[in-house]
């Protein structure tokens, strides 16, 4: 079930997402001073291309303070209009019948788009997992 998620998903928004956000990615790498940013954009387009069966949690040890900032640069300059722009996709996914599980999915992206530092990807039934968001 999560595969055919992940490949309507894919067609239906999930592969314009991931180029958005690898192309934010490439623009932040440019920019030197914004490399981690544009490492967290990789991750996020990562996550949103096959975003069923995997999920993003903490990462372990805490996210220190340069992570905090940078979480707080990031939402203040980008996060809230990511954010509603995925609120806005979810709402038109909710529509129809079948767009509700990608309206879920599309909302589960908004967390890391307003935080995305300090984030890491691990399949849904990971053992150890310490921290679910």
């Amino acid at each position: 079930m999560k595969t055919l998620l992940n490949i309507i998903w894919l067609v239906f928004g999930g592969l314009w997402l991931a180029i958005g956000y690898f192309l934010a990615g490439v623009i932040c790498c440019l920019l030197i001073v914004t490399i981690p940013w544009g490492i967290a954009s990789f991750r996020i387009a990562s996550y949103t291309l096959w975003p069923f069966g995997r999920m993003m949690v903490d990462k372990p040890g805490g996210n220190g303070v340069f992570a905090l900032l940078g979480n707080v640069i990031w939402l203040l300059v980008a996060g809230i209009w990511i954010a509603v722009g995925h609120v806005v996709t979810a709402i038109a996914m909710a529509l129809t019948i079948i767009g509700i599980p990608l309206a879920i999915a599309n909302l589960k992206l908004i967390p890391v788009s307003l935080m995305p530092l300090g984030k890491q990807i691990v399949p849904t039934g990971a053992p150890f997992v310490t921290s679910y968001r």
